[in-house]
């Protein structure tokens, strides 16, 4: 039922909600009370100067009446009810529920908001108190200036005939340890209070490099026209205010130095001619192309009209590239989710697996997913090539029933029963 055939559940609920009976609106407007309940039940359309006597008496304005709830209250039910497994023909009655119970459309909504950004800090949390450095740092600088701290008092305490000089001295020390406790707990609490999403600061080389990358929206028109420039690369480096390390600088200086390698083996222009042709299908387009599944998939990347995002991970599962995609959620201290095709082609050089991803959680969206895996440097005899894994990901065009169920990592995923869970969810009950 579209959202204008339900004017007359809408008339009805403000009518109710009013405390105002169905004849003395009806008398009001000036129509019998047995029309104003073929319009409450959907069965007369209505318009014109009907509809503008009916809200006049109502107190409301027309389009409340006419176009009912806002899209992101509808988008708000609906995303509800995907999270609760709804589904068949009482999900799509989203804008039938908000036309009749406007009141309840709207706490349900907002309750599903609030869902969602908690689930947005638990994650988050969750991911700095098990694997942030720097707050494994401030603990331990925490415990141990509390332990000299109270052995320095237990000497105090038990030592009845210490000299005055020693006692002036374990005095001398509880000060300056306490001092040094408290402005560490202050550390640590600014830190903690601290928006992760809108701090600048990055706490290691791989947040400086993706800072860098966002910064430049993962593209360097420089390169593409210089392509493997050492005096390019090195001044973007020098010059950006992102990079503040030497190995910032340094990863940042590999990771430029692919971007030049495929820009000098296929032009952005060359992909896009491609891809109008065979569309966003990269073993046709690496095959049309003459050119390996990983450049196309890294290339493809640097279209800002595909919105895609990318990963790449090296030999030991470990994620050293990320272009981030809205949905997509990649865990920045915790381990990935094993399921993802990035890590199931590790090993298999020239395979390319291709996998319909739902991932769980307060995002709850699906995107296709394109991943292979690549030798780096030449061959060698009896040495094992390195390799790395390279995955695309693009957002999906329209819902598959084949899916696979995945999460963003395994301390916030839903999945019950998942073979690959390495730690319990703190999503689940008594965890």
């Amino acid at each position: 039922m579209s959202r204008e055939a339900l004017t007359g559940s809408r008339i009805r609920e403000r009518r109710v909600m009013a405390g105002q009976k169905q004849a003395d609106l009806a008398k009001e407007i000036g129509i019998s009370a047995s029309y104003l309940n073929l319009i409450e039940h959907n069965r007369r359309r209505i318009g014109g100067k009907l509809l503008l006597n009916i809200a006049n008496a109502l107190g409301v304005e027309p389009t409340a009446l006419t176009e009912g709830a806002e899209a992101a209250l509808i988008a708000s039910l609906r995303e509800a009810a995907d999270d609760a497994g709804l589904s068949g023909p009482e999900a799509g009655r989203a804008d039938e529920f908000a036309g009749r119970f406007p009141g309840w459309a709207d706490v349900l909504a907002s309750a599903q908001r609030r869902i969602a950004t908690l689930e947005r800090t638990v994650e988050t949390l969750t991911d700095r108190l098990a694997h942030d450095p720097h707050l494994a740092a401030s603990m331990h600088e925490l415990l141990t200036t509390a332990a000299a701290i109270r052995s320095t008092a237990s000497i105090l305490a038990d030592t009845k005939t210490l000299e005055p000089e020693w006692r002036d001295r374990f005095h001398v020390n509880i000060d300056q340890d306490s001092r040094r406790l408290a402005d560490s707990a202050q550390a640590l609490v600014g830190y903690l209070e601290a928006d992760p999403e809108a701090s600048s600061v990055a706490n290691s080389p791989q947040e400086e490099v993706e800072a860098f990358l966002a910064a430049h929206r993962f593209s360097f028109a420089t390169l593409e026209v210089a392509g493997l420039d050492a005096g390019a690369i090195e001044k973007l480096t020098q010059a950006a205010p992102e990079l503040q390390s030497v190995a910032g600088r340094h990863i940042a200086a590999n990771v430029l130095q692919q971007v030049a390698r495929d820009a000098n083996a296929l032009s952005i222009s060359a992909l896009r001619g491609a891809l109008d042709t065979l569309g966003p299908d990269p073993v046709a387009l690496a095959m049309q192309l003459d050119q390996p599944v990983a450049r196309i998939l890294r290339r493809m990347a640097a279209l800002p009209e595909l919105g895609a995002g990318l990963l790449v991970c090296d030999r030991s599962g470990t994620v050293i590239f990320r272009k981030s995609i809205d949905g997509f959620v990649v865990p920045r201290f915790g381990a990935c989710c094993p399921l993802w095709p990035l890590f199931s082609v590790l090993g298999q050089t020239g395979v390319v697996a291709r996998e319909r991803l739902h991932q769980l959680g307060r995002a709850s969206s699906e995107f296709d997913c394109i991943a292979t895996c690549e030798t780096l440097g030449p061959s060698s005899y009896n040495t094992p090539p390195l390799v790395q894994a390279v995955m695309l990901i693009l957002p999906a065009r329209e819902i598959a029933s084949a899916r696979l169920d995945v999460g963003a990592t395994c301390r916030v995923c839903p999945r019950d029963g998942c073979p690959a869970r390495r730690e319990p969810s703190i999503l689940y009950d008594g965890v």
